[in-house]
């Protein structure tokens, strides 16, 4: 059965340290996908821009820092603080996000009510996921050709 758990959350998309934007972002958690969050940022005048990275990445970043590739998650300033800051990089490009530890750590108590942490494999259902990608593959395949 798919189940989720969502929250919207206030950031602070901090373009330079004197020009910061609030955003409302949502953050998406589904058991069929039991390892991600996913993050979607509501930029003004864009289109909705969806990031999705490791679960675990957000509960090691919320307090202290964490990731060393394209996302990346830790407090401000000394580890006690009430704010964290999310890092966003493609290429040569990044973003910072800056947002309430206290929202953060509450949408993940929700989703570890519904898959606790270190549970994830009894909830991911990698066969089905591998069984409708090929059978996408070979629809595309038979279309195409």
């Amino acid at each position: 059965m798919r189940e989720s758990v969502q929250a919207e959350v206030m950031m602070s998309f901090l373009v330079s340290e004197e020009l910061a934007f609030r955003i409302p972002v949502e953050l998406r958690y589904e058991t069929v996908d039991p390892y991600a969050v996913r993050l979607t940022f509501h930029l003004p005048g864009d289109a909705p821009v969806t990031w999705v990275f490791g679960r675990e990445l957000l509960v090691e970043g919320v307090l202290d820092a964490a990731g060393d590739g394209d996302v990346r998650v830790s407090p401000v300033g000394q580890t006690a603080t009430r704010e964290v800051h999310i890092t966003l990089q493609v290429g040569s490009e990044q973003a910072l996000f800056r947002a309430g530890k206290a929202p953060l750590l509450a949408f993940l108590d929700r989703t570890d009510r519904l898959v606790p942490l270190g549970s994830e494999r009894a909830h991911a259902d990698f066969d089905s996921h591998l069984d409708d990608a090929l059978n996408r593959i070979l629809a595309e395949e038979q279309s195409a050709g």
